[in-house]
This record gives structure tokens, C-alpha cells and sequence, in this order.
């Protein structure tokens, strides 16, 4: 089975002015790395050991070094005032995410011969990097003692996994798109300035090769595993052996056709022919991938699967995509909501597909048919789909998206998904993000964002921020929910 998360191994390289004390880069360094190994896991980062960066020449020794090491990402420490060049020219060479960041004056009694003036250095090597046209994270306050430094590396970790992963990425896509979600479509040029690769299939060519899959030795056991991950909510045990060969046949064709690159995401076909055709719905096959790392997103949503994995690696857990659905009733706010939660009834609403949400992040799950589709076609063929409340907690609702104009955009959003029963269907849940009926008015709407939203379990806004911001998304494309008293540029100032 492809492995399909990465992982990071972050190279330390300790630089120093020839005209400072190179002893403060070594010792700075070896208590930088004693800070993070006993705080954090030591597998993550590498220290450079055959040298402190004074020279260009001390630069490729320290460039071939930590590439022979294994590392896919590069700290850059300022031990004191760091040599402008050098260390800029190694960010410029290192093919894989950078930082830099740089130690404090550790004592007062010492600030003669101990003092480093990496403060002032730091403000250099930023203006060599913009010489050499070279992208790197720079902590929100990059100047700090050995644990201080320790932490800011650990917040790069999850930067750099996503930004290393777009660069080996691949997104398989099963289209065209279904009539009327034009919302969901968007020039695929961008993909390629992130270092995405794309390859678009017809659902023909996947209907091919499901059928290939019909007889599949491995169906009985998959189904068998899929019946004990259902349980009790398994109501529609006839449909897991056509789930299992759907399953399969995506897993061959990812282990397949992934060429060079080491992952993968599916932006896949749902209807409106899936299920006369394939005589199901593979709602349930896409959580299950999702969980295993594999996200999935429905109705062909390029960016949206892009968004799911880049929150998958960054949250290192399952994510889902969900429509920005519908409004929370004035009589459930107020009997299930108002008083007992702090939030306004815009600040609620409900997140919804049909069932595509892993079982995991369900509180109770139930193998269903799709109602929607079933209104206009047999129930039979509408089956597949994974029913249930969302689990309740925190959560980041985010995308990043391309317009029709081929510009990227994001938006970041903290919030929750409250532990009220939503009373509905679907995998569905009753989401509440402060402010959000602004945030809805002046950056979903006002900035065209399409209807699917890529939702990670937890609060990993910070590190999706310095991701959107690393891959070259203009801060000011950005969006978020502004708290109030704080006005979005095309908000009416008088209400």
C-alpha cells in the first residue's frame, strides 16, 4: 500500500560572520539541538556536524552534508551575525522547504566576546533572500534562546511536510464534472506553478477498470473488513462486495499511474451517471481512502482535493470536504444552541455531504442511500453512502482555491462543531466559527470561494497560514474571520 504522508528530516546548519567567535555558533548549536531532542522527536531534525558556514566553500560542504543525511528540509542558525552570502546561497541551492531563525544574547555578564548580534543579522540574510529571489519560513519572532529556537524548528515541521509534499505530488482526477458545478472548476495552471503534477482521466477509463476488478480474489476480505468497521450501522451489507472491488480498482490505479511521484490525492466522479453505471455510490470508498491518507474529494474538486491533503499532512490526521450547507433553523438555535454555547445563530451553520466523512470522525455511522439521488433515481443504485453526525471539537475550515483568472486565494477559519444532534442526513454536523456570518458576506462569497470546504480536526490555522503563505498565496488573499470590530475592506462601515 502507498505510503502516501511524508515524512521530514530538517538539516540544522549553525553559519558565522569570520569576524565573530565561531565557538558561539557551535555551542549555540549543540544546545539548540540538545533543547529539541529533549523536547521533541529527535528523527525530525539532523545536525550538521563537518562545519560552521563562514564561507561559500563551508557552504557546499554543508549543502552535500545534509543532503547525503537525508534531509528534505533546511534550518538555517544564525549562531551570531551569520555570513549574508553564504548562508543565503545555501537556502538557494538546498532544493526542499527552508527556514532561518537565530540565537539570542544568552547573559548580561557576557557581552563582549559572547555577543553574537544575530538580532542584526537576521534583517541582512532577509535582504539577501529577496536578492536571490529565494523563498523561506521565518518564524512570526525568529530571535530566541536554545528552547525558544527548539520550538520555533518544531512549528516548521508541519510547513515543511506540506510544502516538500505539493512538490511530489500528484492529484488523479475521474471527470468531466457534473453539469452545474461550475464552482468547482478551475484552471489547473497554478498546479503546476505549486509543483503539482495533474493527471485527468474520463470516468470511462475508471469504469473500465473497475469492471477488470470484477472477481477480485481480495473482495471477500475487504468486504469482510469494511462489515467490521460498520458494525451495527452495516444496513446495506449487499453493497460492500461492489464497494471493496471500487476500492481496489482506485488503490491499482494510484500504485499504477503515480509514476515519479511519491503522493497522491483523487478528485473524484460521484454522479450524475456513477450510480446507473457502477450501480452504487462511492461515497463510503472516499472516507475510508481519506482515512487512510489518501483524500478523496467529490464532484471532481481538483483544488479541493489539493486542500484536503495539504490539511491531512499539516493536521497528520483524517480530513473531510463538506459543502458550506445550509442555516441553522430559529427554533433549533434556540432550543439547542442559544444559552448554552456563545455563539449568535450566524455564527452557526451546518457542514454536509452525503456521506464521504471517514467513520472515525463520525460519533455513530450508518451504510445508507444517497436521498438526494435516490429522489430522482432507483434507491438501489444510490447506495454506498456513510451517514452521521460529525464528531463534535475543534476544527479548521480552509481551502485553497485558484480563481477563473488563474490567481490563488485561501481562507483559514477556527472553529467547532458543537455536540447538538443535527436532526438530518448525511455526514453532517453543526458547525459555529465566531463571526462567521461576515466572514461568509466579505471572504467566501465577496472573494468567489466555491461551495466545498476542506475541514482538518483541530486548530492548525498557524501552520496553514506560513504553508499559503510559503507556496506563494498573497497575504492579502488570505482570508480568515476577522473578530469583530475588526472590518473586511468591503464591509459597509455603517452597518
Amino acid at each position: 500500500m502507498l505510503n502516501n504522508m511524508p515524512q521530514i528530516k530538517i538539516g540544522i546548519v549553525a553559519v558565522s560572520r569570520d569576524c565573530f567567535p565561531e565557538s558561539l555558533s557551535v555551542t549555540r548549536r549543540e544546545a539548540l539541538v540538545k533543547a529539541y531532542t529533549e523536547k521533541y522527536d529527535a528523527s525530525e531534525i539532523y545536525e550538521c556536524p563537518v562545519c560552521i558556514v563562514e564561507s561559500e566553500i563551508h557552504m557546499v560542504q554543508a549543502l552535500e552534508d545534509i543532503k547525503a543525511a537525508g534531509c528534505n528540509a533546511l534550518a538555517v542558525y544564525l549562531g551570531n551575525f551569520g555570513p549574508e552570502i553564504s548562508e543565503t546561497l545555501l537556502a538557494k541551492h538546498f532544493e526542499g522547504p527552508k527556514m532561518f531563525l537565530a540565537a539570542a544574547e544568552e547573559s548580561g555578564d557576557d557581552l563582549v566576546q559572547g555577543r553574537g548580534d544575530a538580532y542584526c543579522g537576521m534583517l541582512n540574510a532577509s535582504y539577501n533572500l529577496k536578492l536571490r529571489n529565494v523563498k523561506a519560513y521565518i518564524p512570526e519572532y525568529p530571535v530566541g534562546n536554545a528552547e525558544e529556537c527548539a520550538d520555533m524548528i518544531h512549528d516548521f515541521v508541519p510547513v515543511a511536510k506540506a510544502v516538500y509534499a505539493l512538490n511530489n505530488l500528484k492529484i488523479i482526477s475521474f471527470g468531466p464534472r457534473p453539469l452545474n458545478f461550475l464552482a468547482c472548476n478551475a484552471p489547473i495552471q497554478q498546479l503546476y506553478n505549486l509543483g503539482v503534477e495533474i493527471e485527468e482521466n474520463s470516468e470511462l477509463d475508471l469504469f473500465e477498470a473497475f469492471n477488470k476488478h470484477a472477481g477480485d480474489e481480495r473482495i471477500p476480505a475487504l468486504a469482510e473488513e469494511m462489515a467490521a468497521e460498520l458494525g451495527a450501522g452495516n444496513k446495506k451489507p449487499e453493497i460492500l462486495p461492489k464497494l471493496a472491488q471500487y476500492e481496489l480498482t482506485l488503490k491499482d490505479w494510484v500504485e499504477e499511474h503515480r509514476g515519479y511521484r511519491k503522493f497522491v490525492a483523487i478528485a473524484g466522479k460521484c454522479w450524475p451517471a456513477f450510480q446507473t453505471q457502477f450501480g452504487f455510490v462511492p461515497c463510503y470508498v472516499n472516507g475510508r481512502l481519506a482515512a487512510q491518507g489518501i483524500p478523496v474529494s467529490c464532484e471532481v474538486d481538483i483544488y479541493g482535493a489539493l486542500s484536503e491533503y495539504i490539511g491531512a499532512v499539516v493536521s497528520n490526521d483524517t480530513v473531510t470536504l463538506l459543502d458550506i450547507n445550509n442555516t441553522v433553523p430559529n427554533d433549533m438555535y434556540a432550543s439547542d444552541i442559544k444559552g448554552k454555547f456563545n455563539y449568535t445563530q450566524k455564527d452557526t451553520f451546518m457542514g454536509f455531504h452525503c456521506g464521504n466523512t471517514a467513520a472515525g470522525k463520525l460519533s455513530s455511522c450508518t451504510m445508507k442511500y444517497q436521498m438526494i439521488m435516490a429522489r430522482s433515481l432507483p434507491e438501489e443504485v444510490t447506495q454506498g453512502t456513510l451517514e452521521g453526525d460529525l464528531v463534535p471539537g475543534d476544527i479548521t475550515f480552509y481551502r485553497l482555491q485558484s480563481t477563473s483568472d488563474n490567481k490563488l486565494r485561501a481562507y483559514i477559519a477556527h472553529g467547532e462543531i458543537l455536540p447538538v444532534a443535527t436532526r438530518s442526513f448525511g455526514s453532517i454536523g453543526i458547525f459555529a466559527i465566531p463571526e462567521m456570518g461576515r466572514f461568509y458576506r466579505h471572504v467566501l462569497i465577496e472573494k468567489n470561494f466555491p461551495h466545498h470546504g476542506a475541514v482538518a480536526f483541530g486548530h492548525y490555522g498557524k501552520a496553514l497560514f506560513e504553508v499559503f503563505k510559503y507556496i506563494g498565496v498573497p497575504v492579502d488573499e488570505i482570508g480568515y474571520n476577522q473578530p469583530a470590530g475588526v472590518r473586511y475592506p468591503t464591509e459597509n462601515p455603517w452597518g
